[in-house]
Formats: structure tokens, sequence, C-alpha cells
């Protein structure tokens, strides 16, 4: 396996509708066939600046699978993204 180049695969291969992105070119293929609108937004643009960044440097896989993923799991919230907080105790002020 080289260090560079479109042909790296990722140490997970990524689920996208029912196949598998194993490789940097499956994810940069994935990117270029999205639709214009979709292609534009920030999140891809990020996405497929890591997934550069990752070809031409030699970066580490992880980066581009990272970049991948927030982009496809934009507007989705964590279920533990808010803290919890507890409920604050009740005093009186006895004078």
């Amino acid at each position: 396996m080289t260090d560079r180049g479109w042909g790296r695969s990722f140490e997970d291969p990524i689920d996208v509708d029912g196949r598998k992105l194993v490789t940097l070119r499956d994810a940069g293929k994935y990117i270029a066939a999205l639709p214009k609108k979709e292609h534009d937004r920030p999140e891809w643009r990020a996405a497929m600046e890591a997934l550069l960044l990752v070809v031409e440097r030699g970066g580490p896989t992880m980066l581009a699978r990272i970049g991948v993923m927030r982009a496809l799991n934009r507007g989705r919230s964590l279920p533990d993204a808010e803290p919890r907080r507890k409920k604050a105790k009740a005093y009186r002020v006895v004078r």
C-alpha cells in the first residue's frame, strides 16, 4: 500500500446509500456525483479539502473519513449533545 494517492483505503469503510466507500477514490467519486447544490455546501467543500489534503500530502486517512462523515451527518444532532443539568434546589431565605 502506498502512503499517497487515491488508491489508499479507509481503516473502516463508510456505508452510504447501501454501498461502501472503501478507498479515497470512492469517496471522491461520491462527492463529485452529488448534485451541484449539494456539492457546493460548506460541509462537502470541507470534506473534499480534507480528502485532497490526505491524497496530496499523504496525511492520515482518518482525516478524510471524518470530513466525509461530518458532511453525511450534517443537521443531525447527537443524542447527548446538550449537557444534562440538575434541577436547582429551591432555597428560602429565613429572617
